[in-house]
């Protein structure tokens, strides 16, 4: 049975580069044999700041927004998060993202794939993964940094990685397809 894999775009602002480069991680999962991919747009999901009055430990959810994000987030068996690095952190989207579920996360592999400048990301992506561990998620070593990426997007709009990318995402999505088969039975699921 394929591993549901949910890719987050983790970036909210105007002009964002996050969909370009989450398609492109999604073209590669979606060849992958353990992985049945979905793009997940936390623009799209509009969740404000932390607004319901219980702790996430209770997912005891009052509000629309959080039980739908809590349903995809539960479905899912493993993520790649999509992370743009600014001012040496992780998008604040990202972690409300986070931190407005809890239980949802637990057992399920994680991986980033960060974009940048001259660091491609690096700084927020360790950041992100300190974050994820939190939660009880298990996050992967292996990072697809994406330094200067803007200068491998084409004409067409279209995210065109160089050959160590490539072989990156490739080495990243085995791994993720490892752990996540590994941690099925933690969750409560058949192998």
């Amino acid at each position: 049975m394929a591993l549901k894999l949910k890719i987050l775009i983790g970036s909210t602002r105007p002009g964002r580069k996050g969909p370009i480069v989450a398609d492109w991680v999604d073209s590669v999962a979606q060849k992958h044999d353990a992985f049945d991919a979905e793009i997940v747009d936390l623009a799209r999901l509009e969740l404000p700041l932390l607004d319901e009055a219980g702790h996430p430990a209770r997912k005891d959810y009052q509000k629309g927004h959080t039980q739908r994000w809590s349903a995809i987030v539960d479905d899912a068996d493993a993520f790649v998060f999509v992370a743009p690095e600014y001012d040496y952190f992780v998008p604040a989207s990202i972690v409300n993202a986070v931190q407005v579920l809890l239980k949802e996360w637990g057992y399920k592999p994680a991986a980033v794939v960060s974009y940048g400048g001259v660091s491609g990301g690096l700084r927020a992506a360790q950041e992100l993964r300190t974050l994820i561990s939190n939660v009880g998620m298990v996050p992967l070593k292996e990072t697809v940094p994406l330094p200067f990426f803007w200068n491998h997007i084409d004409d067409d709009g279209r995210f065109v990685p160089n050959d160590p990318m490539k072989q990156g995402l490739d080495g990243m999505l085995d791994e993720l397809a490892k752990w996540g088969t590994a941690l099925r039975p933690m969750r409560g699921q058949a192998a």
